[in-house]
């Protein structure tokens, strides 16, 4: 015999109880990354823009591919920049 259906948790629930979880080990696992890489040398003024600008180019690219979104020419000029940025920070 199955409990009683209030016992059961609604399905959006559940999956994001399950959203939760996989968020939690993102974090972790970010975090991990970021103190190797600020023990390691790496500076989190110049970490953090690289990061932002990586994300940006990286979210255009994703819309581009997957979700046939156009690229206006603002959005063009920002990648430019942000690949710029990179290049600047990346330079010693």
């Amino acid at each position: 015999m199955l409990p009683p259906k209030w016992l059961f948790l609604p399905t959006w629930l559940v999956y994001l109880f399950v959203l939760v979880a996989f968020e939690l080990v993102a974090d972790v696992l970010a975090n991990i990354a970021w103190l190797i890489s600020l023990r390691s040398g790496g500076t989190l003024s110049r970490g953090s823009v690289i990061f932002s600008a990586l994300n940006a180019i990286v979210a255009v690219i994703i819309g581009l591919l997957i979700y046939r979104e156009k690229v206006g020419p603002y959005q063009v000029i920002g990648l430019v920049l942000g690949i710029a940025a990179i290049m600047f920070l990346s330079a010693e």
